[in-house]
């Protein structure tokens, strides 16, 4: 068997899906001519060699690195210059690979192909291999996004990014990350715990994604998700290190010191460029006035970073009741444990925010929060009164909207009960709703993905997948691709997908045993069988469940596909995995 030690180049076209959905014939004769009169010519021209195209997708090989890299560029800037409607991701990887024929394999060309997906649209997105090789010798500067946990690679590949110049990316992943690169972008990182108290945590956690949540309004700001700030949790942070991973210009931090009624906040704003402290203050205020601070911070914010937004022009935040202390803490410590992911956790989050809204009855967000927290409990068989958890998600979530329709986090929460409820149409256009008023929310990106595949359009899915990982570079995303994959019969990419996550629920379990009985290997189907039915049994509905007839009904529900027959498709694999269907 053959190996060598090359460069990898994987280019992808954006949203070529959608396109193709919009005007085939035409999306055919651009990409064509893109291959013929640019594309090919410059592999040409830079000694590269086409192993395969993969209908939207090429695959190239390099002799020099420095070559690979080039000819990235080249492509991308012709490209602009050209105005051309096709619009590319490239990831260059050098790395080992397995020569089979005129073919290559590999963790080299898997990186590869992770990287292009890493990448802007229109930019180019390299492995620190490549990069320590090329960065005396191109005129092209690259940005360190740190170490990227990549699907189905062992260990953390450290990336770096040439953003590139698209001035018309064709799709909405492509335009969201187009306008991010053209606005302010700040992270708020978690705000320390000054109480004294762990059991406190809960309380500066909530402050901290309360102003995440509310900046994310301004649609002149980019504002780096929860799950990217919080990875910084509990850390000694460089400021200038932290901007450069997350891809901010400017840090927030802070700390909170509650103490019975009362509570102190502090915070400053830091040009992470240059570490230089660009606004600093401190407020002490009764607990039940904690949403003047934030209101205060929010302000501060977006006048300083958001260019076209004066102080006095800024409304105070849309505030729905919670303006009783007690309401707002078991809101927060509810929010806490819907976090955490086990019935136990959502057990907890469902007492608290019940008691939450039984203080406040018109509290929009935890209508909602709650709303997800009895879908949740219905999904995953938690619950020993199914019908009721899942009418109750539809109807505190249209509470929640009818209270306030301009959180995104309402909308969200209708839309997911919408769909599980059987009117997928109007789940769309909720969840699309959300997006337009919220366009930093990767969790809205995340569930219109999961709509987008029990719609039929893998294709989409991924798109909002790739959005989210754009916001969130630090996300996980597993279910929703190993979903999408396994709708479009790639079974192995489903078991590399879903073979990642930490701690499978049922739901992941029985599509993981499928998709390994669909690709042949019986032995670890039947392992994964084994999985599957000690966490079924770990549900209080599903102990029940006797009858393949019920085990159909079961899944139909929560997999609610439009085609039949990808439901088909789902229930034969399951079959052949062993389970009751």
């Amino acid at each position: 068997m053959e190996r060598k030690l090359t460069a990898i180049l994987a280019a992808d076209v954006v949203g070529y899906s959608k396109q193709m959905a919009d005007d085939e014939e035409s999306t055919l004769t651009n990409l064509q001519a893109h291959r013929a009169e640019l594309f090919d010519p410059k592999i040409a021209e830079h000694h590269g060699r086409i192993i395969k195209l993969m209908g939207d997708g090429t695959l190239v090989e390099f002799a020099s690195v420095v070559d690979a890299v080039n000819c990235a560029i080249s492509i991308q800037s012709a490209l602009t210059e050209a105005d051309s409607p096709i619009c590319l991701r490239i990831g260059i990887n050098l790395g080992d690979v397995i020569v089979d024929g005129e073919d290559i394999y590999g963790d080299g060309v898997n990186i590869a192909a992770r990287l292009e997906g890493l990448a802007d649209p229109g930019g180019v997105c390299i492995s620190n291999l490549v990069y320590q090789s090329v960065r005396s010798k191109i005129d092209a500067t690259f940005n360190d996004i740190g170490e990227q946990s990549l699907k189905n690679i062992d260990l953390p590949i450290q990336a770096w990014k040439w953003p590139g110049k698209a001035d018309a990316p064709t799709d909405i992943t492509a335009l969201r990350a187009l306008q991010q690169s053209e606005k302010p972008s700040i992270a708020i990182l978690p705000f320390d715990n000054m109480s004294g108290d762990e059991e406190q945590e809960y309380f500066s956690d909530g402050i901290t994604e309360d102003l995440i949540t509310e900046l994310s309004r301004f649609k002149d700001l980019a504002v780096v998700s929860r799950n990217s700030s919080f990875i910084f949790k509990g850390k000694s942070n460089d400021v200038r290190e932290v901007g450069r991973k997350l891809n901010a210009q400017f840090v927030m931090e802070g700390s909170v010191r509650k103490a019975g009624n009362r509570v102190r906040v502090t915070a400053q704003l830091i040009d992470a460029r240059n570490d230089v402290h660009v606004w600093a203050e401190r407020y002490d205020r009764k607990l039940e006035n904690i949403f003047e601070v934030q209101d205060d911070l929010v302000k501060h914010i977006a006048s300083i970073l958001v260019g076209r937004l004066e102080a006095e022009q800024l409304s105070t935040i849309k505030r729905q009741s919670m303006d009783q202390p007690k309401a707002y803490d078991l809101f927060l410590r509810g929010r806490e444990h819907f976090f955490n992911w086990s019935i136990e956790e959502n057990r907890k989050a469902l007492d608290c925010l019940v008691a939450a809204i039984d203080i406040e009855p018109e509290n929009a967000a935890a209508l909602a929060l709650l709303s997800e927290v009895r879908l949740r409990m219905w999904l995953n068989g938690w619950t020993e009164q199914p019908s009721k958890d899942l009418k109750q998600s539809l109807e505190l979530a249209q509470t929640a909207v009818e209270i306030d329709d301009g959180d995104s986090r309402t909308q969200t929460a209708l839309g997911m009960a919408c769909l599980f409820n059987g009117n997928p149409g109007k789940a769309g256009r909720h969840l699309e709703k959300a997006i337009r008023i919220n366009p930093n929310d990767t969790r809205v990106s995340i569930y219109y993905s999961r709509h987008a595949v029990f719609e039929g359009d893998t294709e989409k899915a991924v798109d909002l997948c790739r959005q989210a990982q754009t916001l969130n570079p630090y996300g996980k995303y597993n279910w929703n691709l190993g979903l999408a994959s396994f709708v479009a019969r790639d079974y192995r990419e489903t078991i590399a997908q879903l073979d990642d996550i930490r701690n499978p629920p049922e739901s992941v379990l029985a599509l993981l045993a499928a998709s390994y009985a669909m690709a042949e290997d019986r032995d670890k189907a039947a392992a994964t069988y084994d999985r599957f039915t000690e966490a079924a049994q770990q549900g209080p509905m599903m102990k029940e469940f006797r009858t393949p007839g019920q085990w159909r009904d079961y899944y139909a529900q929560r997999w609610p596909f439009r085609n039949a027959s990808d439901f088909e498709h789902l229930i034969l694999a399951l079959r052949r995995a062993g389970l009751p269907v």
